[in-house]
């Protein structure tokens, strides 16, 4: 009878010290395909995304840096402002009347006259004496002084002073009435007179630079200086 030489057995592989042996249902669930059912494998809970904060704005370019490879600018020191120039101050037409000290009082009458007649308001002249007081102010100043001067603060007629006036009156026409004084005071009353007119002064008699042509002027009759 023939021999036929033994075949070796395959035995399984044990698993080594420490590691359990597996058991048949083990064997069997990983034999055991998916089918719809539960996964083989517990699963694992996802970790929450996280949420999106607002997207960074793009960088600015920055601005071109000027070039300082040249010397530096300087930059001028403001100067002193320039000034304005003062408001100029309103032209007086100085006119004369050709008058000998006894004759200025009926020149200045006329052409306190012809002064109204020509449309001016009385409140707009004021007349001047150098010597005596004009026989108007002499007039008024029989009611009082306080009337007097109430007349002047009134501003509606014509008033008479003398050129010494101590209170601050300027009117539009002055008229001034050299019927005596000493020629220093009748210049220095010119000087006043000149500062109280806004528009017109009138001399009658001598006063203050004498006009060219003003000696050969026919009595009563303006003379422009």
């Amino acid at each position: 009878m023939p021999v036929f030489p033994e075949e070796s057995e395959i035995h399984e592989s044990l698993p080594g010290p420490g590691v359990p042996f597996p058991r048949e249902s083990d064997a069997q669930a990983l034999h055991v395909p998916a089918t719809g059912g539960a996964p083989a494998t517990a699963p694992t809970t996802a970790a929450p995304l996280p949420v999106p904060g607002p997207r960074p704005a793009p960088p600015r370019p920055a601005p071109p840096r000027a070039d300082r490879s040249g010397p530096p600018r300087l930059i001028p020191k403001p100067g002193p402002a320039p000034r304005r120039p003062a408001p100029a101050t309103p032209q007086v037409e100085v006119q004369r009347i050709a008058a000998t000290p006894a004759q200025a009082l009926d020149r200045a009458d006329e052409a306190v006259d012809q002064l109204l007649d020509s449309g001016r308001d009385p409140g707009e002249i004021l007349v001047l004496t150098v010597g005596d007081a004009h026989p108007w102010q002499q007039h008024e100043l029989s009611f009082g002084e306080e009337r007097y001067w109430a007349q002047l603060a009134e501003g509606g007629d014509v008033f008479y002073a003398d050129a010494a006036l101590a209170r601050p009156v300027r009117r539009e026409v002055v008229v001034l009435v050299v019927n005596g004084g000493s020629p220093a005071r009748a210049a220095e009353a010119y000087t006043e007179a000149l500062g109280r007119a806004n528009s017109l002064l009138l001399v009658c008699g001598e006063a203050g630079p004498v006009a060219t042509g003003a000696a050969g002027a026919a009595p009563g009759r303006p003379v422009k200086a």
